[in-house]
């Protein structure tokens, strides 16, 4: 499987998440790799599970980070699915460099080829029904860029990226403020340009939100029943997302309900990585 192509994201920051990684892991230098004699060879990258790719940027940065001239040549491209025993790519360069990449550059491929696989799953469960998947910012602590990158090339939709790019009114806030209105009025007088999302509790705030305005609804964790209704008194007005434990089992029912946006944290705090391997060598065959 291959989509749309995902555009790539800025180098300064993957060069940025790379060299904080190998930072950790090779620390003031790599003791066993300094045994070998540093001299060319080539080694091949085996996918070894069925799999969504994704973080090839992130991939290649870290072994250039150690080889500036080292050679990638991919057979595969982000978000293609694989199967089991795929060789992705073939790599020429310093063994030295090759085995001190090679922790670090797999830990990238493999816990973001893992969040594409697992939003591959959820988009395909809701197919043709027109709802959307959306990550959320339950990411792992410095990789969020990166994990919402992955998002879409497993062909899911991002949310906010964080607290500064749309307001997003919750229950606390909507408190805090006095009133749902009070709440939205303050949002568009201070951050007019914003996009601006309302959590709503039942159908009256469901209501109060659909008379004041914003740019989506979250329903969360309504009962199939008050979804339904939700759905037939937004009328299409405001775009309606669901949220809340929301898993595989069921998924699809909730998006035949006809809401627009199905917003799933597991896709990026679920996180089971992609079994990979990296091997001195020629590929097998």
């Amino acid at each position: 499987m291959s989509h749309l192509p995902v555009p790539a994201p800025e180098a300064a920051l993957v060069a940025a998440d790379v060299a904080r990684a190998l930072a950790e892991d090779i620390g003031s230098g790599d003791v066993t790799a300094a045994l070998l004699p540093d001299r060319p060879d080539s080694a091949y990258l085996l996918c070894k599970q069925d799999a969504v790719i994704a973080g090839r940027p992130w991939f290649d940065a870290t072994h250039r980070a150690l080889d500036p001239e080292v050679r990638i040549e991919w057979r595969v491209a982000e978000g293609d699915r694989v199967a089991a025993g795929t060789v992705l790519a073939l790599l020429q360069g310093r063994n030295r460099s090759l085995v001190s990449a090679e922790r670090t550059s797999l830990n990238f491929l493999q816990t973001l080829s893992g969040t594409a696989t697992t939003t591959a799953q959820y988009v395909a469960a809701v197919a043709g029904t027109g709802a959307r998947i959306l990550d959320t910012r339950k990411t792992l602590p410095g990789l969020r860029v990166a994990q919402k990158y992955a998002v879409r090339c497993g062909g899911g939709d991002n949310h906010r990226l964080g607290l500064f790019d749309t307001v997003m009114l919750k229950e606390n806030h909507i408190r805090a403020a006095g009133s749902l209105t009070a709440a939205v009025l303050a949002a568009r007088a201070q951050w007019p340009a914003l996009p601006l999302v309302v959590e709503v509790e039942d159908l009256d705030q469901l209501r109060e939100a659909l008379a004041v305005g914003c740019t989506r609804i979250l329903i969360d964790d309504f009962d199939a029943a008050t979804r339904r209704e939700a759905v037939r008194i937004a009328a299409g007005r405001i775009p309606l997302e669901v949220s809340g434990s929301v898993g595989l089992d069921g998924l699809r029912a909730i998006a035949e309900d006809g809401v627009d946006c199905i917003s799933i944290g597991g896709l990026t705090k679920h996180v089971q990585a992609i079994d990979l391997s990296l091997k001195l060598g020629p590929p097998p065959g």
